[in-house]
């Protein structure tokens, strides 16, 4: 399994410890309220969760008529690939990426709660991606994500999809995904509060 470059997440002990303190739960239950608010939210959706290893076996691509999501042993992420894009492969370097995305948390009843948005403005959020042969790292220089969490860190988790994508320039050629991500490759916020996330993303290249 590849393996992103990441931001260290040493920063967020603390917070983490404080979290659980606040609330009388340790680290290890919240992280399995986690688990289950997954889970529920899996099971409302009637989401058909594959191996990586189907995954690999259909091309790289996931059935949305099965309603199927890839998941990502390692990190946890679930990954549904709507639309691969008409791009070409991403290659070593700089990127400059187009986003438009729905953010919602995942409650404990496994129903989404609305965090931030861009899909009803006419900018889309911009981030300077970086590829170096199998690693990745990115950050936001621009737009409702940087403008909500006063950040430019790019949860690891919206870098994943990019290895099964060929992101265009155009608008038909725009990549669409939608993920389940869990805290520890989520926000700043959520790394800290230990809440997971989904999101429906498309990503384009600027021109």
């Amino acid at each position: 399994m590849k393996r992103l470059s990441v931001l260290p997440v040493l920063v967020f002990f603390l917070g983490l410890v404080l979290q659980s303190c606040n609330n009388g739960k340790t680290y290890a239950e919240l992280k399995e309220e986690e688990k289950e608010a997954i889970q529920r939210f899996i099971d409302k959706q009637d989401i058909n969760v594959i191996s990586f290893n189907q995954f690999a076996e259909q091309d790289s691509v996931t059935n949305a008529d099965k309603n199927e999501y890839v998941l990502f042993s390692e990190s946890g992420v679930y990954m549904q690939i709507l639309d691969k894009g008409n791009g070409e492969t991403m290659e070593d370097g700089r990127h400059e990426i187009l986003i438009r995305y729905m953010e919602a948390q995942i409650n404990e009843s496994g129903e989404l709660d609305t965090l931030t948005y861009n899909t009803g403005t006419p900018y889309p959020d911009v981030m300077q991606l970086t590829k170096s042969g199998k690693s990745y790292s990115a950050t936001f220089t621009e737009g409702a994500m940087y403008s909500y969490y006063s950040v430019a860190y790019v949860p690891t988790g919206w870098l994943i999809p990019f290895d099964y994508l060929k992101v265009g320039r155009e608008i038909p050629a725009r990549s669409k995904i939608r993920l389940i991500v869990p805290h520890s490759e989520g926000t700043q916020s959520a790394a800290g509060s230990v809440y997971p996330c989904y999101y429906e993303i498309t990503y384009q290249l600027a021109r």
